[in-house]
């Protein structure tokens, strides 16, 4: 069989660097920090007290007064990355098309915060106050439905919950839906939301958050020798897959082409890498192999860097075994030095950053990295985002559960 090609023709962001993709993209080359005090809650009472925010995001700009009450804010994110995206692609969905364009999204977690205020009012007022919209409000799958029918995209409808690697899980599936012949447009990516009691206490129990809450902007520190924990963040990344010659015929624009997908589980803990990456290290690989590619020929890697000891540790570990010498020659960055760390949505923005690299031939900066541990001896691009040539990079992210997922993609060239 012919491996159908695809490609990347639009992009959608809600992310703690600002709401649309131009706002978000110019943060990232410029090294802005999106972490800051948390305002959601009360949060004098946690051991982190920081989080990224999304700060200029308005509901009333997006919905209307009914719509919004009854959206989860995970699912307003999703909405409005995916109708950026669409739009940015220029694709138009009709009865002549629409049962070949799918809707695949990743959430780790889904409406924390509706789940939260609605046992608030069970326990307060009883059971017959809990909302009618409560269930459809907090299942993870609700970005994936409410943008397949405002789209109007009758293909597969599907939502994949695999925690922090769900977003990249789900552009991994969305491309193979294309290959496979089962769709010719997929919109994909991940969202979420929940910067709240809950989930900033829940993993705050975990010591799994940066408590420098002195210093809000410098406390994502990704392959740092005095990183603490990982920042937690919010927002959405979307993006348009294509058909390539689908995409070609409406005279689309590209940004890069998608050309593999791995996954993999380290069937070893629910939080912890092995020392020797080894899930990691299959999931690159047999990214690299889908998409017929050798080690060499890739020129920069949007690290999962999620700023904890391990993480860091390990993927650096798992890099070494698959590039070999190649690796010295890689450049290296985790944006989640900026974005923080958004859970089911952070593959998402990921992804959309890594086609905008390769689009670009800019390879985004990893800030707050003074004094790189001793373990993590890379080229992590360092504080300003570096001009090079990108001809083909790869996308990681590794999720609670072992599970992992990376995505491939190169410079489209006809």
């Amino acid at each position: 069989m012919t491996k159908r090609r695809v490609v990347v023709t639009g992009i959608g962001l809600v992310t703690p660097l600002g709401t649309g993709k131009d706002k978000s993209w110019t943060g990232i080359i410029e090294g802005r920090s999106g972490v800051g005090p948390i305002t959601r809650f009360d949060a004098s009472g946690m051991a982190s007290q920081i989080a990224a925010e999304v700060t200029d995001f308005d509901v009333m700009d997006h919905f209307d007064k009914k719509s919004a009450k009854h959206l989860d804010l995970f699912v307003q994110y999703g909405i409005v990355a995916a109708r950026e995206a669409v739009e940015d692609s220029g694709l138009a969905v009709d009865s002549g098309n629409c049962n070949r364009v799918g809707v695949i999204t990743g959430c780790g977690m889904g409406g924390l915060p509706t789940i939260e205020k609605n046992h608030s009012i069970y326990l307060d007022r009883g059971a017959k106050r809990i909302s009618p919209f409560f269930i459809p409000m907090a299942i993870p799958n609700m970005p994936s439905g409410h943008i397949s029918m405002q789209v109007g995209a009758k293909g597969p409808n599907l939502s994949l919950s695999t925690a922090c690697a769900a977003g990249t899980h789900a552009v991994g599936e969305a491309f193979k839906s294309i290959v496979y012949g089962c769709c010719d447009v997929v919109i994909t990516g991940g969202t979420e939301s929940v910067i709240c009691p809950l989930g900033v206490g829940g993993f705050s129990s975990m010591k799994a958050l940066s408590t420098r809450n002195d210093e809000p902007e410098r406390a994502s520190r990704p392959f740092e020798q005095d990183r603490d924990g990982f920042l937690i963040a919010e927002g959405a990344g979307m993006l348009v897959l294509e058909e390539l010659s689908h995409a070609l015929k409406r005279g689309a624009d590209i940004y890069a082409e998608v050309v593999g997908s791995g996954a993999s589980s380290d069937a070893y803990h629910i939080a912890a890498p092995p020392e020797d990456g080894n899930g990691a290290v299959r999931c690159m690989e047999m990214a690299l192999q889908d998409a017929g590619l050798l080690p060499a020929d890739i020129d920069y890697i949007n690290a999962h860097g999620t700023s904890t000891p391990l993480n860091d540790r390990c993927e650096t570990v798992a890099i070494k075994t698959v590039f070999g010498d190649h690796a010295e020659n890689l450049a290296i960055s985790s944006t989640k030095s900026m974005t923080g760390h958004a859970l089911g949505a952070a593959g998402g923005f990921e992804s959309v950053f890594t086609a905008l690299s390769i689009k670009d031939q800019i390879a985004p900066p990893t800030i707050n990295l003074d004094t790189p541990s001793i373990e993590c001896d890379l080229d992590y691009v360092p504080h300003i985002a570096r001009k090079m040539e990108i001809r083909a990079a790869i996308s990681n992210s590794f999720g609670f559960g072992g599970t992992n997922g990376v995505v491939v993609m190169k410079r489209f060239d006809q």
